[in-house]
C-alpha cells in the first residue's frame, strides 16, 4: 500500500494490514457491498462464429432486456440472436447504439438464474485466467447483485482486517453502486469533459446516512474505499451532508470538482486515460497523483484490479 499526503506530497510504503494505523477513532471506512454478477455470456451466431455478450445493466423490471457489450460487433447486427451450449436462453439484439446494444434474453422464465449459471465472471481483458473460483472476484461483504465489474478497492480486505478497523474504533459503513460501462470505456476524446459517462445505480439506506452525517458533525474524516464509494458519497451530498435515497447517478469527477463528502480514499492503481484516474487526480491534484504513480511503477507495485492500492490521506 502506497500512502499519499496530498499536502506535502510524501510518499509511504506501507501495507494494507497496517491500514488501521492510518485511521483515527471515530473515523468511518464506506465500502460498496455490491456483488458482481457472472454476466460475460459466451455462444454462437448463427453462422457457426464465436459471440460475447456482456450484460451492464437491465432496462426492465423483470430483466429480461438489458443494455450490453457485444462482439463482434460488426457481424451482430439487430436482429441476429447468440444461443449457449446446453442451455435453452437465446440473447436476441433488438438495436444498437454507440458502443452497446439493446438486448432480450428469451427462452427461459428466470434470465438472471440462467445468466449466473452459464455466465463467467467479466475480468478485465488483461486478465486472461478464467477465474473457476468466482469468489475470487468478490468482495468478502458483496452482498447485492448487479455490477458488471467488482468494486476491486474492497479486494484488499478480509474479515481480520475490518475487524482490525473496528478494534481501533474505526465506524465500517456500506452503500451500493452497481458498476457500469465506464469501467470498461477509455476516454477517446481531446477534450475530457466531451466524455459521455453512463449512469450508474446506487443507494444509501438511512442509518448509513444517518452515521456518516454524524462523523461529519464530529469533524471526524469519511475515508471512502474505492471510487465507486466517491461516487455514491458525492452524488448523495446535500448542504446538510449526505442524504439517504436511491436512484441513477451519472456524476463525473474531474480535476477542479470541489468534493464535499469524502475526505480520504483507498484505491487502487487505474488505467491511462480513464475516468477513474481523473477522479483520483481530481482528489489529490494530477501532479501529485502522476509523482505517486512514478514512484509506483519505480517500485513495482502491481497495478490494475488485483494490484495494489494506494491511500490518499486527505484532498489535495
Amino acid at each position: 500500500m502506497l500512502v499519499l499526503d496530498p499536502g506535502s506530497g510524501e510518499i509511504t510504503h506501507s501495507c494494507v494490514t497496517a491500514l488501521p494505523e492510518y485511521l483515527e477513532p471515530g473515523d468511518l471506512l464506506v465500502l460498496n457491498d455490491s456483488r458482481v454478477l457472472p454476466a460475460r455470456l459466451i455462444g454462437q451466431r448463427a453462422d457457426g462464429g464465436e459471440a460475447e455478450v456482456l450484460l451492464l445493466r437491465p432496462i426492465d423490471s423483470d430483466r429480461h432486456r438489458w443494455e450490453a457489450l457485444i462482439r463482434p460487433g460488426r457481424r451482430l447486427d439487430p436482429g441476429s440472436k447468440v444461443r449457449f451450449e446446453g442451455s435453452a436462453m437465446v440473447v436476441a439484439i433488438e438495436a444498437r447504439k454507440d458502443e452497446t446494444a439493446i438486448v432480450r434474453l428469451n427462452g427461459v422464465a428466470d434470465p438472471v438464474a440462467e445468466v449466473r449459471r452459464i455466465g463467467q465472471m467479466p475480468t478485465p481483458p488483461y486478465i486472461k485466467e478464467r477465474l473457476d473460483d468466482r469468489e475470487r472476484y468478490q468482495t468478502i461483504y458483496a452482498r447485492e447483485e448487479g455490477s458488471a465489474a467488482a468494486p476491486t478497492a474492497g479486494l484488499h480486505f478480509t474479515p481480520e482486517l475490518l475487524s482490525a478497523v473496528r478494534e481501533r474504533g474505526v465506524g465500517i459503513a456500506f452503500v451500493t453502486l452497481h458498476v457500469g460501462l465506464d469501467t470498461f470505456r477509455p476516454v477517446r476524446v481531446d477534450d475530457p469533459a466531451a466524455h459521455p459517462i453512463h449512469r450508474e445505480w446506487y443507494r444509501i439506506d438511512e442509518p448509513t446516512a444517518e452515521v456518516i452525517n454524524e462523523t461529519r458533525r464530529l469533524g471526524k474524516k469519511v475515508i471512502a474505499v474505492g471510487t465507486t464509494s466517491v461516487r455514491v458519497l458525492e452524488s448523495a451530498a446535500t448542504d446538510d451532508g449526505v442524504a439517504a435515497g436511491e436512484g441513477w447517478t451519472a456524476l463525473y469527477i474531474m480535476p477542479g470538482y470541489r468534493f464535499r463528502v469524502v475526505d480520504a480514499m483507498l484505491t487502487n492503481f487505474h488505467l491511462p486515460k480513464s475516468t477513474l484516474l481523473m477522479l483520483v487526480s481530481a482528489f489529490a491534484g494530477r501532479e501529485r497523483i502522476l509523482a505517486a504513480y512514478a514512484e509506483a511503477i519505480k517500485q513495482q507495485y502491481r497495478f490494475y484490479s488485483f494490484g495494489d492500492c494506494m491511500l490518499i490521506r486527505g484532498r489535495g
